[in-house]
């Protein structure tokens, strides 16, 4: 590794060690100096947050060029909206739902792959499927890789509303709200989205019911 990448990424370090121990307030600077237009503060805000916005952009995508492309996106909307950051909430989780919406945003175009189920279907099919999953709840973060790795073959609607319903713990009506769908198609896609994480995930592991604990 290069002396230069090194200690750039000392530089870093320090920086994010300060954050953690300064609170919020540290940030501010560094968001006044953007908000005159700083590239230099534009430059250092993304490379803190690269790798965390990074991981939730490869959730909502099929593949690490698509996340790229939603995360140049994202930043974008986050140096042009920062002015109308709230001081008194969380920097990080500000970027992050500018993120998620990028992401929601860039599959809105194609809306009907939120309907791949088809609103005439009864919940009824779904009742057994989804008691049998939620009983079975795999522990996600023993995983995370594997589980990113298998999130990306779902299809985009079921990718999605696994993203809002798991990680960022949207209720079924929000879902339907954001997504412009029926809570019945929330349900019945997030019962397929696991479903089918756990095929994808016991045929990529050897040792699968070790790990995954399907019973």
């Amino acid at each position: 590794m290069a002396m230069a990448t090194i200690h750039k990424a000392d530089r870093l370090r320090t920086t994010v060690r300060a954050i953690h121990d300064g609170g919020e307030k540290e940030f501010d600077q560094l968001i006044n100096s953007c908000i005159e237009g700083d590239r230099k503060s534009q430059q250092r805000i993304y490379e803190l947050f690269y790798g965390k916005m990074m991981g939730v952009c490869l959730r909502y995508t099929k593949n690490v060029d698509q996340a790229k492309d939603i995360l140049q996106d994202g930043f974008i909307k986050v140096f042009l909206n920062i002015e109308k950051f709230n001081r008194s909430g969380s920097f990080e989780g500000w970027i992050r739902r500018i993120m998620v919406n990028t992401a929601i945003d860039h599959f809105r175009k194609t809306k009907n792959s939120y309907l791949l189920l088809g609103e005439d279907r009864s919940m009824e099919e779904f009742a057994d499927e989804i008691q049998d999953i939620e009983e079975d709840e795999p522990d996600w973060g023993l995983m995370a890789a594997d589980v990113i790795n298998a999130m990306q073959k779902l299809s985009p609607a079921y990718r999605t509303v696994f993203n809002l319903y798991i990680f960022e713990e949207h209720t079924h009506k929000e879902i339907a709200e954001i997504l412009g769908i029926s809570v019945g198609t929330s349900k019945s896609n997030l019962a397929k989205a696991k479903n089918n994480l756990k095929k994808l995930l016991k045929r990529s592991s050897s040792s699968v019911d070790n790990i995954y604990n399907i019973r």
